[in-house]
């Protein structure tokens, strides 16, 4: 235990000494805004979130969300993609952007130096406020979209994951349609993305996390620059998951391993739950080699090639979810197995050594996750999608640390109802 909190010492002193910093504040459009000063590297991160995740589509337009980002990337202004690649090229910036559920992002790269990053953020700018969506590169991106979901739609791990997703949410915005995607996109226009660009990539519907070679009166401007011409439009929330009943889910498929999925909607962001869940969950089936999971299934009975477990929280209740791959003859006895292992960590938690390693390798591998000016701004990023609290950085390890026995047991007793638990299979004999 003294060795625990040594470690928790030593990562204090590393995070006093990277200077993690964070000055927040809100604009008067409504943007929070999160600055770390870092001088080390002459490199601005700069990440302009949305509450524009896959999500929000609308009923019927599955895809919408990812079209929008991705095409906001390809044209602006008066730039089109051609042009505007080779504006961020030209002086160096890396521009980016992607979904998942809950947000969309818009991210750049770019070095300090006056010039480059004042043609940067003037560029940038456009990105944000002006996409472009011309027609032409609309349709070929359709095209391509299509071209990759018909191909995944033969994959097992996408086929498990999208009918996964459907068990668990049925028809909440959380869910993926196991029918009709492509459709839906084949019916998109040009008019969609605007319309999507409109009504969700708002002031008050964003936060911007710069991390970098500058001060605080620099990034006010940068900020003010940034946004000045978002909209103020206010969303309602995403809509609580709902509790369905359990599925089993059989899908056939021509590939040589099973592949499984099982779980429940479990856990939201800033969950009460979150730290016994996180830790138990390391032990259970996240730590890889030393988890449960992996030494009983795999290293001791050899039944998998893989097998994890993982929690998601979101906006509202994310899966936790057990996978695993194998022989096709061999699921039915993996399977078994895993719902004992599961079982058993429900009923009698941890044991305290299972527990004090897992403080162990979480605590000493915190630092490697704040190691570089993108980590933190990935991290603050999350801290901004979720308005986490402005201390989460610095008092990680020791709520990791507080963790108790009978704390993973009962939260894991409390959220795990293993009746409630879907189940895909993926090319079962």
């Amino acid at each position: 235990m003294k060795f625990i909190f040594l470690l928790i010492g030593l990562i204090s002193t590393f995070i006093a000494h990277a200077k993690i910093d964070i000055d927040f504040w809100t604009t008067d459009n409504g943007v929070r805004v999160y600055f770390v000063e870092s001088h080390e590297l002459p490199i601005v991160d700069i990440n302009i979130n949305f509450d524009a995740g896959a999500a929000r589509d609308p009923v019927g337009k599955s895809g919408l969300a990812n079209l929008t980002n991705y095409l906001m990337l390809l044209g602006a202004g008066q730039y089109n993609e051609n042009q505007i690649s080779n504006l961020f090229s030209d002086i160096g910036s890396t521009l980016g952007g992607g979904i998942d559920h809950d947000h969309a992002k818009l991210n750049i790269r770019t070095l300090s130096k006056k010039d480059a990053l004042n043609q940067t953020i003037e560029t940038f700018k456009l990105v944000i406020s002006e996409p472009r969506f011309d027609q032409e590169t609309f349709e070929r991106e359709k095209k391509s979209t299509i071209s990759f979901l018909e191909q995944s739609m033969t994959q097992p791990d996408s086929l498990g994951t999208n009918a996964f997703k459907k068990a668990l949410f049925g028809n909440h915005p959380y869910a993926f349609p196991e029918q009709g995607i492509v459709e839906n996109i084949q019916k998109l226009d040009r008019k969609d993305l605007v319309s999507f660009y409109n009504e969700y990539y708002s002031a008050q519907n964003a936060s911007i996390v710069i991390v970098g070679d500058v001060n605080k009166t620099e990034v006010k401007k940068i900020v003010a620059q940034l946004t000045q011409n978002l909209p103020k439009k206010n969303h309602p929330s995403i809509p609580a998951v709902d509790t369905i009943s359990a599925q089993e889910v059989m899908i056939s498929n021509p590939a040589q391993q099973a592949h499984l999925f099982y779980g429940m909607p479990s856990m939201v962001r800033l969950d009460e739950d979150f730290y016994p869940l996180y830790v138990g969950n390391y032990i259970l089936g996240g730590g890889g080699f030393v988890s449960r999971l992996t030494g009983e299934v795999r290293e001791k009975n050899g039944l998998v090639y893989s097998v994890y477990s993982y929690f998601m929280p979101m906006h509202q209740k994310g899966p936790f979810q057990i996978g695993l791959q194998t022989k096709k003859e061999q699921i039915d006895d993996a399977f078994k197995l895993v719902k004992e292992v599961v079982s058993d960590f429900i009923k009698n938690g941890p044991t305290e050594k299972e527990l004090n390693d897992a403080k162990l390798n979480l605590i000493g591998g915190f630092p490697l996750r704040l190691d570089s000016n993108k980590k933190i701004s990935e991290y603050l990023s999350m801290m901004a999608i979720y308005n986490y609290p402005i201390d989460y950085l610095e008092t990680f390890t020791k709520n990791i640390n507080n963790v108790t026995v009978n704390e993973v047991k009962e939260a894991f007793q409390r959220r795990m109802d293993m009746s409630k638990f879907s189940t895909v299979i993926v090319g079962k004999n």
